[in-house]
């Protein structure tokens, strides 16, 4: 993990920090989108009483030099992301994975980020390289996934993720 990020405001961007803490069942202690119901505007503006499925973002580090090739200029936060990873597959994972991170917390992969037109106020075109469309015709969003916080703990730059795959068959990701 390269990076951890908060917010306790409404705002596209999360700040870098030393440390967060996820708490079981509700997400980034001090985090605005951390709750048992969904907390995305969006999400409560169709139904308050939906679970919070997006209780933690966690994003690849590999898309920032993707969309930089491009040139746009994101670094760790600047998605409202909480969790900034390097070398795993987050966008291949199955629904149900298991992240353990770092000595205590664990989350569960529940889907695909949807991402929303703030990511256009953040960076105008950027919207177009986080999602898009294969040769197919299918939707593609590369813009992280969301998990909930099984077992909570403090998470640091650094910390350690092991990947546990739910049993068989596999559930693709789709957004939540």
């Amino acid at each position: 993990m390269t990076a951890v990020s908060s917010n306790g405001e409404y705002s596209f961007t999360k700040g870098n920090r030393e440390r967060i803490t996820l708490l079981a069942g509700l997400g980034v202690e001090g985090d605005v989108h951390a709750g048992v119901t969904v907390k995305h505007r969006s999400r409560v503006a169709q139904d308050p009483t939906q679970p919070n499925l997006r209780q933690v973002h966690l994003m690849h580090e590999e898309l920032f030099a993707e969309v930089a090739r491009e040139g746009f200029d994101v670094q760790a936060g600047n998605l409202g992301e909480n969790i900034t990873t390097r070398g795993i597959d987050l966008l291949g994972l199955p629904v149900g994975t298991r992240l353990h991170i770092g000595d205590e917390a664990v989350v569960e992969v529940t889907g695909l980020r949807n991402p929303c037109l703030q990511i256009e106020e953040f960076r105008a075109g950027l919207l177009k390289q986080v999602v898009g469309r294969d040769e197919a015709g299918n939707v593609v969003r590369k813009a992280g996934i969301m998990s909930v916080v099984v077992e909570g703990g403090a998470v640091r730059p650094g910390d350690m993720i092991t990947v546990r795959l739910p049993d068989e068959p596999h559930r693709p990701l789709d957004r939540v």
